[in-house]
């Protein structure tokens, strides 16, 4: 298979923000090393990772200039030396935090690279690696929700939200879904039990009121900001836990005064590349449940909004402005 020395890709010039992203067309095509292969990219998701990075947020982020992206899907052209069980021409979907992904072309360790199933195109398998594994991480290892027992699920219209509903509905749980008011509609056909307004005065309130009082026993928050207070406040006292896995809102501050006398719940903070890296048998189990979950048709192939790779500073701001539903993806083949 032919592959060009150089390519189309979305440079990240600053730390001002995604808007200064650029389009070259002369970047370097690079090389797979050990443990690693090389894709030709068909779709890349958009996440607010990458918005974190841009701003020089996330912490060990790249540093300008560096090409963005960190997830992306596309067919293997290239494999490193030591790589097992991969070969040239099979469909994978993976993420690098490194970035990379926003371009014709992205290194992906081999460890992290999914086949993409059966049957679907690349861009459908977007989330198979960032955000079903960090809902399904969120629900069930570290958020311990069983049947019976009642989430709240914060940004639940977006790609890791929408995962977190239709799983913890198969568990048995009872969801209410937090989204701004144009998308009720969206989170009720998912089956949410309750939706109520992520963007109200009194979120906090209006959970307490669907729960008689008690609060929910898990909270997934990714919002941040002051919804990260609202959260905390819809918890149960002593054995609510809440996962805060986001933090798309902005920062928010909890200090030892607060957990010990206005919100004495479980506070679990969830990143899915430390868990990788910190706890990978937690990362295998929660990796062999998700395709469990796949075989069961729990989830299915996504829908992604589709832009054309010069677009992605437009879908990083519609990201940003929460003005999207579902999974974001940039194709550098065009729409």
């Amino acid at each position: 298979m032919s592959i060009s020395t150089t390519m189309r890709a979305l440079q990240q010039p600053s730390l001002n923000g995604p808007q200064d992203l650029r389009l070259i067309t002369d970047a370097p095509v690079p090389r797979p090393g050990p443990g690693e292969v090389l894709i030709r990219v068909t779709a890349a998701g958009v996440n607010f990772v990458d918005i974190q990075q841009a701003t020089g947020t996330f912490a060990d982020g790249p540093q300008p200039p560096y090409i963005a992206g960190i997830e992306g899907s596309g067919e293997i052209v290239s494999i490193g030396a030591g790589v097992s069980g991969l070969e040239a021409g099979a469909h994978v979907v993976g993420a690098r935090v490194a970035g990379g992904a926003f371009a014709e072309y992205m290194v992906l360790p081999a460890a992290s690279a999914v086949r993409v199933p059966a049957g679907w195109a690349d861009e459908q398998a977007l989330g198979m690696v960032v955000s079903w594994p960090t809902a399904l991480a969120a629900l069930k290892p570290l958020g311990g929700i069983a049947a019976g027992q009642t989430v709240l699920i914060q940004a639940a219209a977006g790609g890791t939200g929408q995962a977190a509903l239709r799983m913890a509905k198969h568990y048995g749980a009872t969801v209410i879904a937090a989204a701004s008011p144009g998308k009720h509609d969206l989170v009720r056909s998912l089956g949410a039990d309750h939706v109520v307004d992520s963007r109200g005065t009194d979120l906090a309130g209006e959970v307490r009121r669907l729960t008689g009082g008690e609060g929910v026993d898990l909270v997934l928050e990714s919002a941040g900001g002051p919804t990260l207070n609202a959260g905390l406040a819809a918890a149960k006292r002593v054995t609510g836990r809440v996962v805060v896995y986001g933090l798309a809102g902005g920062a928010a501050t909890i200090s030892n005064w607060d957990l010990v006398y206005r919100h004495p719940i479980h506070l679990i903070g969830l990143n899915i590349g430390i868990l990788i890296q910190a706890a990978p048998s937690i990362f295998g189990e929660v990796m062999g449940e998700m395709f469990g979950l796949l075989a069961a048709g729990v989830l299915g192939p996504g829908r992604p909004t589709a832009y054309p790779l010069e677009e992605g500073p437009k879908a990083l701001a519609e990201l940003g402005a929460r003005d999207t539903v579902g999974k974001l993806a940039l194709l550098p083949g065009g729409c």
